[in-house]
Formats: C-alpha cells, sequence, structure tokens
C-alpha cells in the first residue's frame, strides 16, 4: 500500500502544467456555461489552498468541497463564510452537519447565496438610467447524505435546487454532486474523486416585464446554457510532523466542462492544531499569477472548538477577494476534553 501510494502521488506530481490527462474543449468554451457562482469557493480554508480541498480531512466546510469527508465529523457541527468579490456583490454560505447515530453517516444541509445589491438599470434607449432600481440573485439549497462504506472508504451525494434571478429574468434548476473519498494509513495519505454541480441545461425567462415596445416579445426566453459541471481528482498527504508543528500538502486535477483543464497546489501549516497558515496556487489559470494565502484560528466557546478563517484571493483584475468564515462544533460529553 505504501509503495502504491508513493508511486500514485509522484505520478501526479509528474504532470506539467500543460498537461492534458482528459479530453476537453478548452478555454474556447469560457464563460459559456450559465449559474456561474456555483463555482466561486465558499470554504474559506479551501480559498487559502486555491482550492486544493478535495482531499482534506472533513471539516464544517466540507460540503462544499467534498461532502465524502462529512463522514470524519464525529459531532454537529455548523459553518458560515461571507466572499467579497468586487463591484459591491458578496455570496454567503451556510451548513449544518449532522452526523448520524449509526456513526458511519451524516446528513447535512446548505445554502449558498450570491448578491449584487441593486444597480441603475440601463437601456439602449436611455443609458444614463431608466429610474428603476435591478438586482441579481442567486440562491442554491443543498440536501446531504454521506456514508462510510467501509474503514477507509467513504461516499457521499448532494441534491441542489437553484434559483437565479436576473432584473426580470428568473430560473430554476437542480444539480447533483457525487463524491469519494478514500484513507490510507500512511502520512494521513487520502485520494478522492468528485462530480460537482451534474444537471441539465439552465435558460433564463420572463413573465414579460420586460420592455416590448422594439424587436422585443412578451414572455422572452434566452438561449439555455450548460451548467458549470466539474469533475476533480485529488490527493493530499502530510509529509512532515514533529512535535507541536505539521506540514499538509494537496494537490488537484480540475476538468471543467466550460474551461481548460487546471490543477492547483496547497500548503497547510499548523501549530498545535491552535494557529494554521495556508497557502496555494492554481495553474494553467489565466490572470491568476499570484498564490492565495490564508490564515486560521482554533479557540473555544465553553467546552465547544471555534474556528476563525481568513483567505485572500489576488486577481490581476479586480484586486483581491476577501474571504472569512467561521465553524463551530458541538463536542458531545465524553468528547470534550
Amino acid at each position: 500500500m505504501k509503495k502504491l501510494a508513493l508511486y500514485l502521488f509522484a505520478l501526479l506530481c509528474s504532470f506539467s502544467a500543460t498537461a492534458q490527462i482528459l479530453p476537453n474543449y478548452g478555454g474556447e468554451r469560457a464563460g459559456l456555461s450559465a449559474l456561474s457562482f456555483l463555482k466561486n469557493d465558499m470554504s474559506t480554508r479551501s480559498l487559502g489552498l486555491a482550492g486544493t480541498s478535495l482531499a482534506l480531512e472533513g471539516d464544517a466546510y466540507s460540503v462544499m468541497n467534498n461532502p465524502a469527508a462529512l463522514t470524519e465529523l464525529k459531532s454537529t457541527s455548523y459553518a458560515l463564510s461571507h466572499l467579497f468579490l468586487g463591484g459591491g456583490v458578496n455570496q454567503s454560505f451556510a451548513a449544518a452537519n449532522f452526523p448520524m447515530k449509526d456513526r458511519t453517516s451524516t446528513l447535512s444541509f446548505s445554502i449558498n447565496a450570491l448578491n449584487s445589491g441593486d444597480m441603475e438599470e440601463r437601456t439602449e434607449f436611455q443609458p444614463m438610467g431608466t429610474g428603476r432600481q435591478v438586482s441579481v440573485a442567486n440562491i442554491a439549497v443543498g440536501a446531504t447524505y454521506a456514508r462510510q462504506l467501509s474503514a477507509l472508504f467513504s461516499a457521499a451525494v448532494s441534491v441542489k435546487y437553484i434559483y437565479e434571478g436576473v432584473a426580470g429574468f428568473h430560473n430554476s434548476n437542480a444539480t447533483v454532486d457525487l463524491a469519494f473519498l478514500y484513507r490510507t494509513d500512511f502520512r494521513d495519505l487520502k485520494f478522492a474523486a468528485m462530480v460537482q454541480n451534474f444537471g441539465g441545461n439552465s435558460s433564463l425567462g420572463s413573465d414579460g416585464d420586460i420592455p416590448t415596445t422594439f424587436n422585443r416579445s412578451t414572455g422572452i426566453g434566452l438561449e439555455a446554457n450548460v451548467v458549470p459541471t466539474i469533475f476533480k481528482l485529488g490527493i493530499s498527504m502530510v509529509p512532515w510532523k514533529k512535535g507541536d508543528h505539521s506540514l499538509l500538502t494537496a494537490l488537484q486535477l480540475n476538468h471543467p466542462n466550460d474551461n481548460a483543464e487546471n490543477y492547483s497546489a496547497g500548503i497547510e501549516y499548523h501549530w498545535k492544531e491552535i494557529f494554521y497558515a495556508r497557502a496555494g496556487y492554481r495553474i494553467s489559470v489565466r490572470h491568476r499569477h499570484i498564490p492565495t494565502f490564508g490564515i486560521g484560528l482554533r479557540s473555544r466557546l465553553g467546552q465547544h472548538p471555534f474556528y476563525i478563517d481568513y483567505a485572500a484571493n489576488p486577481t490581476n483584475f479586480i484586486g483581491i477577494q476577501h474571504s472569512i468564515g467561521l465553524r463551530f462544533q458541538i463536542l458531545k460529553i465524553a468528547d470534550r476534553s
């Protein structure tokens, strides 16, 4: 097992930044998917690692990055995060995770919401504004079931209902996530795979409140677009641990249906499981040439662990995107230390 794990780890590391593992359409399909808010990483810990979180151990954010890891949670936990996207656009995420009495399965519920705030409507006939305020609101409500199938293997499925509203247009859709996680006993080595946001096409429509005085008809409908489905493969391990210090490393392959295949690498330093420092880098992603970074602190509310996370995602054109997150775990009396 150790030799196999080392071989697979070395194999994944050996791929160059331009290597194409799976066939895809490439960058010429960029921007062709709908519901793009689903691609934003709402796990503050994951964002600090440049999204390299598929094969990490389970935490309260796992329903977003790999719900199969939820089986590692032994008590009820909650997560809240907020992402400042820039230009007044903000996105928030909340999750509640409930391990079942059988200790092999976990039920989780989540909500992911983006809001643009009010904007002044402008048209080709009134470019200075119509006097009407419009906004964009996207919401995804999800339910997840994760189960530990053996001592080393877990699987999970998530179902999400999605609503999208853009001024007078609106749309509803549904997607499914499928995730797997395999653990080994060698340096916390883990392998993971996930299909995220698998579903049908999405198309905005209206109730006829869009102006129809010029080259338009009531009940306007836009062409259908695919949802942003992503296939992911990941690996993580703890190559160094000494006393109160440890280092976690992770690699990940991302294969989206609306862009070129890309890769990410992340590293996380732990001190006494109290302080965390994170950094990550995306490979083969245009306009993301600066590493992401973040920190985390663990404290307590009474006898219950409480985590505060911060992450920064530098971009070339819209500055630094900031994310803050809170995690809270309710320990049972027998688990308190």
